[in-house]
C-alpha cells in the first residue's frame, strides 16, 4: 500500500461511515451517518449530476439538518439505496419531526459504474440498509470499497485506457477543530499530485503502459469527441466539528470543490456530476475561513488517497500497478 494522507472523516465527532458492495458486480454504496442530525448544505458543480434532496440544502429552506448522506454507484438506479437508509433511520427513531412521522433527511449522489463489472446489478434499498448496519466510527477502509468499488478515472478515450480509482478519506486538525472528507472518485479527467501537478492516474498513453495522456491537452483533439460519455463524477462529503449555519456549510462545500479542482484535471465538466455535501456537527467554535481552507486541503488529500488506495480490478490497472510494471 502506498503512503496515504492520514485520518478519516470519522475523526469528526458524531460522524460514522458504513459501506456495502457487490464485489462480483463491482458496485456499492457508502453512507455517512450524522447521528441525530448535522447542519448541512451542498454544491453541485458538475453538469451531469444524479442526486437526491439537493434542493433542500439551499440556505433559506425549512430543514436545516440532515441525518445521513449516501454516496452510491449504479448511476440513477443507485438512488434507490437511499430508501434503505431512510428505512434504517426511521427504525432508529431518527428524522425530521413532521408531526405524523419522523422523516429522515438523506441527500444522495450517484456515480456511473455500469461500464465495469455488471451493468444489471446496482445498489438498491437492501444494500443501503446494509451499509447503515455496517456504519461505525472505526471505518477507515479506502480504495475498492463502498461507492468506490466500480470507480475509475481517465476516460477521455473510453474504458480501454482508463485507470481504476476508488474511495478515499482523510482528515486535518488545527487545535480542537477537525475537518474530514470522504470522496468516491470516478472522474472524466486525470488525478494529479497536489505537490507537483504530475498525473498520478488517468488516461493511459497508447505508446507506453505506464505513462499518461494529459486529458486537458487532449480535449482539443477531434479524436476524443466520439469517446466522450456521461459516465463520470466525483462525489463526496466534507464534515467538520465546527458550529456553522447552512450558508457557511454551503461555503464549505464550495471550498471543497476548489480542492477537487486542484487534483482533478479537468474538473466540473459537462461529462461529470461533481457533487459535494458539507456537514457541521457543531461542537467547536472556529472561524469559517479556516474551516473552508482546511476543507479544500482535505478534499485534495482524500481524492488522491482514493486513487492510491485502489486495487486493479475489472481489467483496469491502478496508479500503483502502473508504477511497478
Amino acid at each position: 500500500m502506498p503512503d496515504l494522507a492520514p485520518g478519516s472523516i470519522t475523526d469528526v465527532s458524531g460522524i460514522a461511515v458504513g459501506h456495502a458492495e457487490d464485489r462480483e458486480a463491482l458496485t456499492g454504496c457508502s453512507v455517512i451517518m450524522a447521528g441525530k442530525g448535522a447542519t448541512a448544505s451542498g454544491v453541485v458543480r458538475g453538469l451531469a449530476p444524479g442526486s437526491r434532496e439537493t434542493a433542500l440544502l439551499r440556505p433559506g429552506t425549512l430543514v436545516k439538518q440532515v441525518h445521513a448522506v449516501l454516496l452510491t454507484g449504479g448511476s440513477a438506479f443507485g438512488l434507490a439505496a437511499a430508501d434503505g437508509v431512510m428505512r434504517y433511520l426511521e427504525e432508529q427513531g431518527i428524522g425530521y419531526d413532521a408531526g405524523d412521522a419522523r422523516i429522515p433527511i438523506v441527500p444522495a449522489a450517484v456515480l456511473y459504474d455500469l461500464s465495469i463489472g455488471r451493468s444489471d446489478v446496482r445498489p438498491d434499498a437492501a444494500m443501503g440498509y446494509r451499509a447503515c448496519q455496517n456504519a461505525t466510527r472505526d471505518e477507515t477502509r479506502q480504495g475498492n470499497v463502498g461507492a468506490g468499488m466500480g470507480a475509475s478515472v481517465g476516460k477521455l478515450f473510453g474504458m480501454g485506457r482508463a485507470c481504476k480509482a476508488g474511495l478515499g478519506t482523510a482528515s486535518l486538525r488545527v487545535g480542537q477543530l477537525v475537518v474530514g472528507a470522504i470522496f468516491a472518485v470516478n472522474a472524466f479527467g486525470d488525478v494529479v499530485s497536489p505537490q507537483d501537478g504530475q498525473i498520478i492516474a488517468g488516461t493511459r498513453d497508447t505508446k507506453s503502459n505506464n505513462t499518461f495522456s494529459d486529458s486537458s491537452q487532449a480535449l482539443a483533439s477531434p479524436l476524443v469527441r466520439t469517446a466522450m460519455r456521461l459516465r463520470n463524477t466525483v462525489i463526496g462529503v466534507i464534515a467538520c466539528n465546527a458550529r456553522l449555519d447552512v450558508a457557511q456549510c454551503r461555503n464549505l462545500a464550495s471550498a471543497a470543490h476548489d480542492g477537487l479542482a486542484r487534483v482533478v484535471r479537468p474538473a466540473h465538466t459537462v461529462f461529470d456530476g461533481d457533487t459535494v455535501f458539507a456537514l457541521a456537527t457543531g461542537s467547536v467554535s472556529s472561524h469559517p475561513a479556516l474551516v473552508s481552507d482546511l476543507g479544500a486541503q482535505v478534499t485534495s488529500l482524500a481524492i488522491v488517497n482514493a486513487v492510491r488506495a485502489s486495487e486493479p480490478v475489472g481489467g483496469l490497472p491502478t496508479a500503483g500497478s502502473l508504477q511497478t510494471s
